[in-house]
């Protein structure tokens, strides 16, 4: 054999006594099969078989069982961005004629895709109020084949009703989907609640560490599980075995860190109800958060993702503020180790719920793993200095 060829072909080499902790990365393009009758069988390997890597890896196929694992569910796919989580199943399950409802304080850019892209292909989307309950049986259609959920809502925080939800879609034979991302399973299992399809983007706390986009697309049966699989193939959606390598990495940190997180979270969206240039901190933890009967009977916890609603006159002082910042970036995104803080202009978003509220600045606040006392400290700064009277400031203090 030739040194050129030698540096294709690989030897053997023994595996025997070598057992790692952690998730090999087998990146693959090409699954080489044995002889010619195991290639022009590949595809009886079925769903669940490697034919290629387009279609799954030992590390991407692990990641897919452990977050099924944690859902409580029958199949996981992997997909590029947490978008795609809650997309992809809205382009499998339907067609021309077809209607998906979509809550009031869904994610900005699914409103935007129900508007620009699906009803150019004749689905139809109606935007319903996210605090309906039971009451959504009413609105459900002949032609509704998805009730899609978003609890607690992005960025104003209103906990939806999805048991009540998911029992009156099914009685009117309607799918249920849920976005997920804030709780991640570690803090609720919508399948437990009733519903069929759970997305999440992967790139917050399972990755946790703001270096990967991921997302994951979880199911109850196996029949929707073949239904997403094939539009998937049919459209070459797969994922990197780096990026699923990532999130396996993150995956095992991440009840450690949203235990901290969610505790330090809490506590600031308590102290920030008393802080003069707050008009309403917007938390599901807090008793007057709508929804907050729900968190508390669905939800295992909070994560580090709260809002707070700021008086109109601290307007023309947010850049200012912001710019006083030391431990918190300005960033979109959440879920990582670092504090993050964005403004959000969330009234020009709604078109049923919270017009009032939610008319002035915003900002989303997401606690990352810092020292508490620096994240406190950062936010008192930012928050004095969205006051005009200096006299007005004070201490962040618990009074609750």
């Amino acid at each position: 054999m030739h040194d050129s060829t030698r540096c294709v072909h690989r030897p053997e080499v023994s595996l025997e006594g070598f057992d790692s902790l952690s998730v090999p990365t087998y990146r693959a393009s090409t699954i080489v099969y044995p002889n010619t009758e195991s290639f022009s069988r590949r595809k009886e390997r079925g769903a669940d078989g490697y034919a290629y890597g387009l279609y799954g890896t030992p590390t991407t196929r692990t990641l897919e069982a452990q977050i099924t694992a944690l859902h409580h569910g029958v199949r996981t796919h992997l997909v590029p961005s947490g978008l795609a989580a809650v997309t992809m199943p809205m382009i499998a399950l339907l067609g021309p004629g077809d209607e998906v409802m979509i809550p009031d304080t869904v994610y900005g850019p699914v409103r935007a895709f129900c508007a620009d892209f699906l009803a150019q292909r004749g689905i139809h989307h109606r935007v319903y109020d996210p605090l309906i309950g039971g009451r959504i049986g009413d609105l459900i259609k002949g032609n509704t084949r998805l009730v899609w959920v978003e609890s607690p809502g992005s960025g104003s925080m209103e906990v939806q009703d999805l048991p009540a939800i998911a029992r009156e879609a099914k009685a009117r034979g309607a799918l249920v989907g849920c976005d997920n991302t804030w709780a991640s399973p570690l803090l609720c299992k919508p399948l437990d609640l009733g519903a069929d399809i759970v997305a999440e983007a992967l790139t917050k706390y399972v990755g946790g560490h703001s270096d990967l986009l991921l997302g994951s697309i979880t199911v109850r049966d196996m029949e929707l599980r073949t239904r997403i699989r094939d539009v998937l193939r049919l459209l070459g959606i797969g994922v990197s075995p780096d990026e699923a390598a990532l999130a396996l990495r993150g995956i095992e940190t991440m009840s450690v860190r949203l235990r901290h997180i969610g505790g330090v979270a809490e506590r600031l969206a308590h102290r920030l109800r008393e802080h003069p240039a707050a008009m309403k901190v917007l938390h599901p933890a807090l008793p007057e958060c709508p929804g907050h009967e729900h968190w508390v009977r669905d939800f295992q916890g909070a994560s580090g993702v709260f809002s707070v609603a700021l008086k109109p006159e601290a307007l023309e002082r947010l850049d200012d503020a912001l710019g006083q910042l030391s431990i918190f970036a300005i960033g979109a995104s959440w879920g990582g180790t670092r504090s993050l803080i964005a403004p959000l202009s969330l009234g020009s978003e709604r078109s049923i719920t919270s017009a009032s509220t939610l008319a002035g600045p915003v900002v989303r606040i997401s606690v990352g793993v810092e020292d508490e006392e620096d994240i406190q400290n950062d936010l008192q700064v930012f928050f004095d200095s969205l006051l005009h009277d200096p006299a007005s400031r004070g201490p962040l203090v618990i009074r609750c």
